[in-house]
């Protein structure tokens, strides 16, 4: 079943949304690690590559992702008080917002010297044609922001499911890790 039905979520969906989240605590601990490198060190020009080609896939699967979200089907909502369905559709929402503005101030950042990013030697993602006075520095500073709000956003996400398959008991975590067969 590659679409989401009204139980589970189907295989697109599915792989879509951990490969997103592998990718993205990757690169946040691949972000974390370049900060602290140096100009001559080894892998200072390779990891900052890997961090752009990274996040330019990302971007891919995150338009990918929101088009899939709009086209198809979503299973149904779980049980449970208002304001949670509330807090968890302002959680997704927030989350796909969030990964959205980390991805373009991280593109400003590695397009402020009107330089294309080469992304995986496959393609080059081309810089605007204006830039900001300090558009590198301002970036910078909002893309480290947004990342860890990002990752404490995954991290109450993850508690959440955890929370919903051992405390509730319900179908939380389990309709995004395998698809139900069963209509």
């Amino acid at each position: 079943m590659l679409r989401n039905s009204d139980k589970s979520y189907g295989w697109i969906s599915i792989i879509v949304h951990w490969l997103m989240a592998i990718v993205i605590l990757f690169v946040f601990g691949l972000g974390l690690y370049m900060v602290e490198l140096t100009y001559y060190d080894a892998w200072y020009k390779g990891s900052l590559e890997l961090h752009k080609s990274l996040g330019m896939a990302l971007f891919i699967l995150l338009v990918f992702r929101m088009f899939w979200r709009v086209i198809n089907s979503k299973p149904a909502e779980l049980a449970g008080p208002k304001w949670q369905k509330i807090s968890a559709g302002l959680m997704h929402r927030g989350l796909y917002f969030v990964m959205l503005l980390l991805l373009v101030s991280g593109y400003l950042i590695s397009t402020a010297d009107g330089a294309a990013i080469v992304v995986f030697d496959l393609f080059n993602a081309p810089a605007l044609p204006w830039n900001v006075e300090n558009q590198e520095d301002i970036a910078g500073e909002i893309h480290e922001v947004l990342s860890w709000l990002l990752v404490t956003m995954v991290t109450v996400h993850a508690l959440a499911a955890l929370k919903h398959h051992f405390i509730n008991k319900d179908s939380g975590l389990t309709r995004i890790l395998k698809v139900d067969t069963v209509d």
